[in-house]
């Protein structure tokens, strides 16, 4: 079976701290290996002023994961981050 490369993107809420930060990127490490994902990448992109407002909020904290995975994983992460106060949006991307 092959896997499909993916990336997401996540934009997190301007006052969440680095500790936080960093629980949430391992939370979706772990999340992504248990359910067969591979060759994780995970980069900062760091703090950024957004377009427009979302949810009275100015700014965001940027956060990019490449993975390998299927189509199953996609919906587990993205159902995971909908449910997360933190995260302010999230895109999954096929490369």
């Amino acid at each position: 079976m092959s896997l499909n490369k993916y990336e997401v993107i996540y934009i997190l809420k301007p006052d969440v701290t680095e500790s936080v930060n960093l629980a949430l990127v391992n939370q979706y490490k772990v999340l992504i290996k248990k359910n067969g994902g591979q060759n994780i990448l995970v980069q900062h992109r760091g703090r950024r002023h957004l377009s427009y407002n979302i949810s009275h909020y100015y700014d965001g904290i940027y956060v990019q994961v490449n993975y390998e995975g299927d189509g199953y994983l996609i919906k587990i992460i993205e159902k995971s981050m909908s449910f997360n106060e933190n995260i302010l949006r999230y895109l999954t991307v096929k490369k």
